[in-house]
């Protein structure tokens, strides 16, 4: 069972409001005032889908939302600008939300540790996102435990050693070009001897060819399911919100080689084209748990589509 661990609600509102300025200031913002034309004509829905699109939503999703607003007004279901705004906001919000309960260990008796496997490919962020999410699990009260099983990048288990000192939690490595597979063995007989409740995997974001990386991960996978039946309980895929739809292949290759449960979306506060938010729910069908809303430790959030939204749709 999971539970979301929130450490103050306003606070989380915030920084994802913080995070969206950007996308708000040239978009979003837009489409508020847009919605308040004295006559919804072809003119502005075209203008909104235009907006819509450049802000890396997505044509097909686009396209569908517009439809099915501009059907209702037409219909005379929508009958001011403040309903059409709600009926916008209402129809995001469903594309983005899921079945999504949040991630946390509960203390139920639950086997421990928590296993996380952190995939994704060079630069977009995996290492920071680790160390952000072993302060999230800190400030909870768990004991967390890194396994650096990315022996392939030169100075990645040191940067991971860097950030375990930063947040307080042990980091397991071996030599640089270890096997993976072994370090994750260890780290998680690490976790089992010292009582962590979370153990974090952090893996390779590239090897030789995409088939020798995948393979790693495949293989590391293996090796943590036979410590645990159940384990590792999420795979989440590390997404730079800065690429946009060119990070989407790379992400559906990850999807497809180990089943990614969740998406952290890192670097959203440094785009202005946040509807790829949208177009990463809808292309890859995977909850996205966690924004990145800054550069330090605690600068991130837990995903909630409806705060999302609001901060996306609030006026300029």
């Amino acid at each position: 069972m999971l539970r979301l661990f929130r450490r103050n609600r306003q606070e989380e509102r915030q920084a994802t409001e913080q995070a969206v300025k950007p996308s708000r200031d040239r978009w979003f913002g837009r489409i508020v005032g847009l919605l308040r034309s004295p006559r919804l004509d072809d003119a502005v829905w075209d203008e909104i889908e235009e907006i819509l699109i450049s802000s890396d939503v997505g044509v097909e999703t686009s396209l569908r939302i517009i439809e099915q607003l501009r059907e209702r007004v037409k219909a005379g279901q929508l009958d001011s600008p403040d309903a059409v705004t709600d009926a916008l906001k209402q129809a995001l919000t469903q594309d983005l939300s899921g079945d999504f309960e949040g991630l946390l260990p509960s203390d139920d008796g639950a086997s421990k540790p928590y296993v996380i496997l952190m995939v994704g490919v060079n630069g977009v962020g995996k290492t920071t996102s680790i160390g952000k999410l072993a302060h999230h699990f800190s400030e909870s009260g768990k004991r967390v435990v890194i396994g650096a099983a990315d022996t392939f990048r030169a100075a990645a288990a040191e940067q991971l050693e860097i950030l375990g000192e930063r947040v307080g939690v042990d980091v397991i490595r071996h030599a640089a070009g270890a096997d993976p597979g072994a370090v994750a063995y260890d780290a998680y007989q690490a976790s089992k001897a010292r009582g962590a409740d979370v153990l974090i995997i952090d893996t390779a974001g590239r090897l030789h060819t995409k088939s020798n990386l995948m393979e790693e991960l495949r293989k590391i996978h293996r090796v943590l399911n036979r410590q645990d039946t159940s384990a590792p309980h999420e795979v989440i895929l590390t997404l730079d919100a800065t690429t946009g739809h060119n990070g989407l292949v790379q992400a559906k290759s990850f999807n497809e080689a180990v089943n990614c449960t969740g998406i952290f979306l890192a670097k959203l506060d440094g785009t202005a084209r946040g509807g790829i938010v949208l177009a990463i729910r809808q292309e890859l069908q995977v909850p996205i748990l966690f924004i990145g809303t800054g550069e330090g430790m605690g600068d991130m959030a837990p995903f909630d589509a409806e705060d999302f939204v609001d901060a996306l749709l609030a006026p300029v």
